[in-house]
Formats: structure tokens, C-alpha cells, sequence
């Protein structure tokens, strides 16, 4: 039998890279007689970068302004021989990088990780890779592009502070002393939404909640995405507000559209293009995928829905363990997957299925090793 194990992350406890490791152990220690394939996979939320250096490069370390403007440990890849960078937005500015009590949709910023895009220029990539997922932010990129030198002035030609709250009182945007080598670097957005930077869909009414606003913070904030991307518009010609996908963590995406000339490409799609997914699933009889909490999100687009639709359009079946279920099983069979196999086995709280999620995983691949050698 050959397995291709394709998990993705399960969040708050295991990468999509050791969460794909686990399973292979689980069926290693069943005696399970199979070849198996390793490769996770992520759609440009946490574990993107790990997930593109499962199968070679490099990963270089950078000290960067996290979202709340402290210094924290993040990392971008090089792949490609160098040609293209990896960079995972969440390590620099994303919302793991704060406790609950901590979130500040007003305030936090994407500047860390304009510090990791300016490394990779450095680094001499000719083509960027961005995931978008996890963010912290709603600052539609400001900070990104005041670390790569585009100032954000006010009334008084000062340059505004950090994150989404200041946007409105942006008057004029500089960007003479943004490096003209950004004219020759490809700049792709992996990311797994359509939502546009405004409105009813949009980067604030959508996912600031999720980063702490209150209702009255995300009317400010849907207020200064407008006026800003309003003044991009105006003064650089340049007019994203309707694109789709701008809305990614935080309007970043837009930023990236307006001043880089990001594009937009589906995380997962560019991962297995990278890694040679489908030529793997060729040979596979059967694919093994995962993640923390599937439900109705997971048939939107995210990762392992991703590896199910592309199974069971080669005729290979998909099984996939869960830390959680919440969508009828009926839904997701009739998306590809043959079976999903949640992997607590007892009653527990969320705590304790994070602390334990190592062997809760590697007991539910070992149980599945059992089942397959029937």
C-alpha cells in the first residue's frame, strides 16, 4: 500500500509539519506494510513556511517588530535556489504572537512583516510568496509598506503611528524612497478568501471581531480602510477596493495589490504545484489528511478540503483525522472524503485536547493503521 499523509496544522498545538510526522508514526507502530509519502500542506495560514521547506531550502532567521511593535523571532524561506522567498505573515504579525487580552484591532500592525519582505529582497528573491493566514492585523497593509519606506502623512506632514486606528488621518502617501527593485519581484498572495478590503464582507466587518474590535472599533476601522484606500486610489491611480481577496489579513492583501502589484493565487494551489502533490497522488492508494477543527469552513477552501476535492478527482480515496467535528459527515464525504475520524477518545476540554493532541493523534493513526492491515 502507498499512503500519501498530507495534514494540515492543527492549530494551537501541532504544525501541519509535525502533525504529518505523528501520523506516520501512529501507522508505523500498527505494522502497517506501507510506503509512505510525507507532505504537508497549508493554504497561507500558520504553517505555510514549514510546509514549503518540507521538501528543501532554506530557512533564515529575522528579528522584527511583532504586531504590537515588540520584537519577536520570526523566519522567511528561501526556495527555488534562492529565486523565491516564503514568507509566512502570521509569524510577524500574527495572532499567536498575543494572548486574548491582548488584542488590539486598532493598533496592531503588519510592520514585521515588511521587515521580512525587505529581507527577502535583499536576499536577492526574484519572486515572493505571501500567506496571508492567521493575521492580527486590520491596518490594510500601511505598516507593511512604512517598513519598506512608503510614509503615510498627516495635516501636518508627520507620519502616522501604527495600525488601522490612524488610517483616517492619513492626507498624503510618499512613496519615493520605496525600493525600485519591488518593479522587478513577482509578488504572490497565497490566500483562501474572495473578500474584497470593504464592506459587508470586508477586512473589518468580516475578521476584526476575530482580533479583538468591538462593533464600534470595526465602524472606525471599515471607516479608515475607506478613506485610505480612497486616498491610494486618488493619489496613485491605483484601486483595489473592490478586488477580490483584498480583504486577507487585514486589507495586507490590498496594501500588497496596490503598491507591490500583488496577486492572488489559492495558498494550497501554489504549495502543490511546489511540491509535486499531484504527481505523488498518481501513485497513491489511498491519502491521509488532517486538521485541528474541521467544519463548514473547511469545504470553503481550506487546506484539507483542498487535498480531498484533488484525491478524488485521481479516483484515490481520503480519510481524515480531526481534533474536532463540527459539520455533518454526510457533507463531507459527498466533497471527497471517505471518512472522518475525530481523534479524542474521551471526554475532555479544549485544554486538554491541545495538551495532548501528540498522542491523541498518533493513537488515532495507530487505530487507523489497524483498521487498513485488516
Amino acid at each position: 500500500m502507498r499512503i500519501l499523509i498530507a495534514s494540515g496544522a492543527f492549530k494551537h498545538s501541532l504544525t501541519a509539519t509535525a502533525a504529518t510526522q505523528i501520523i506516520a508514526r501512529g501507522l508505523k507502530r500498527s505494522g502497517l506494510q506501507a510506503e509512505l509519502t510525507l507532505l504537508p500542506i497549508a493554504d497561507g495560514g500558520n504553517g505555510t513556511l514549514d510546509a514549503f521547506l518540507a521538501t528543501g531550502g532554506e530557512r533564515i532567521p529575522k528579528t522584527v517588530l511583532g504586531p504590537l511593535g515588540e520584537e519577536v523571532e520570526a523566519a522567511f524561506g528561501l526556495i527555488d535556489n534562492g529565486r523565491t522567498a516564503v514568507i509566512e505573515m502570521a509569524l510577524a504579525s500574527g495572532l499567536e504572537l498575543l494572548p486574548d487580552d491582548e488584542l488590539d484591532a486598532m493598533y496592531t500592525t503588519t510592520y514585521g512583516t515588511g521587515q521580512l519582505l525587505q529581507a527577502a529582497l535583499d536576499a536577492g528573491a526574484e519572486r515572493v510568496i505571501i500567506g496571508m493566514g492567521g493575521s492580527a492585523t486590520v491596518d490594510g497593509g500601511a505598516g507593511c509598506m512604512q517598513a519598506l519606506g512608503v510614509r503615510f502623512l498627516d495635516a501636518t506632514g508627520r507620519e502616522i503611528g501604527h495600525g488601522g486606528g490612524a488610517l483616517d488621518q492619513v492626507t498624503q502617501v510618499d512613496i519615493s524612497a520605496l525600493d525600485p527593485r519591488w518593479l522587478n519581484v513577482e509578488v504572490i498572495i497565497a490566500a483562501d478568501v474572495d473578500n474584497p478590503v470593504l464592506g459587508e464582507r470586508g477586512a473589518a466587518c468580516v475578521f476584526a471581531p476575530q482580533k479583538g474590535a468591538t462593533p464600534q472599533q470595526v465602524a472606525q476601522l471599515e471607516a479608515n480602510l475607506s478613506h485610505f484606500f480612497a486616498l491610494i486610489a486618488e493619489q496613485l491611480g491605483v484601486d483595489v477596493r473592490n478586488t477580490a481577496g483584498g480583504g486577507a489579513a487585514g486589507g495586507l492583501a490590498a496594501g500588497l495589490m496596490a503598491f507591490l502589484g500583488g496577486h492572488i493565487v489559492p495558498g494550497l494551489d501554489l504549495l502543490c504545484q511546489f511540491n509535486g502533490f499531484d504527481d505523488h497522488l498518481q501513485r497513491a492508494d489511498l491519502v491521509i489528511t488532517g486538521e485541528g477543527r474541521m467544519d463548514e469552513q473547511t469545504i470553503y477552501g481550506k487546506g484539507p478540503f483542498g487535498v480531498a476535492q484533488r484525491a478524488h478527482k485521481a479516483g484515490v480515496p481520503a480519510v481524515a483525522l480531526v481534533g474536532g467535528l463540527a459539520v455533518d459527515d454526510a457533507v463531507l464525504h459527498a466533497a471527497g472524503l471517505q471518512a472522518v475520524l475525530p481523534i479524542v477518545n474521551a471526554p475532555m476540554s479544549l485544554e486538554q485536547a491541545l495538551a495532548q493532541a501528540e498522542t491523541l493523534l498518533e493513537q488515532a493513526a495507530l487505530r487507523l493503521g489497524y483498521l487498513l492491515a485488516i
